[in-house]
């Protein structure tokens, strides 16, 4: 009789841890696509947002190009037309991040250094661990009491 719970036991134990990690890795696998999920969700704010900046930009660059050109056949100064040239290149960055291809450029770099720059991505002193953590909260901790 003994024998029979036991193995009961034992074979209702083994459900029970593989369970526990059919769970566990369904609840990284919602882990991981959340963050994923936030990560489009941010991506895209920011494509939204480059490319809003970029009307507005656009519409003071416009004028301005317009006003200073005008301003420097006007007066016969070409001086007036050198702001035109930074101007151009935050114009031409945001469009580009925008409406071309800088983020697939960027994609790519990124993965370049991954692969061939890993020592330029090391913390200093390394990965955080438990103990370095506990150390820093004991020190921090007006309420620690070491037993």
């Amino acid at each position: 009789m003994g024998f029979i719970f036991s193995k009961s036991m034992k074979e209702n134990m083994k459900n029970q841890q593989e369970f526990a990690v059919m769970n566990a890795r369904l609840q990284l696998e919602r882990q991981l696509t959340m963050q994923n999920e936030m990560r489009e969700r941010q991506m895209a704010m920011q494509i939204a947002w480059s490319r809003e900046f970029m009307k507005y930009f656009g519409t003071f660059f416009g004028i301005a190009a317009i006003s200073l050109t005008a301003g420097a056949i006007k007066n016969k100064k070409p001086g007036l037309l050198v702001p035109i040239v930074p101007l151009s290149f935050i114009l031409t960055y945001q469009y580009d991040l925008g409406y071309g291809t800088l983020l697939q450029r960027m994609k790519g770099e990124a993965e370049d250094i991954l692969e061939t720059e890993k020592s330029k991505l090391q913390l200093p002193k390394g990965m955080i661990t438990f103990e370095s953590l506990e150390k820093a909260r004991r020190e921090q901790s007006e309420f620690f009491i070491d037993k």
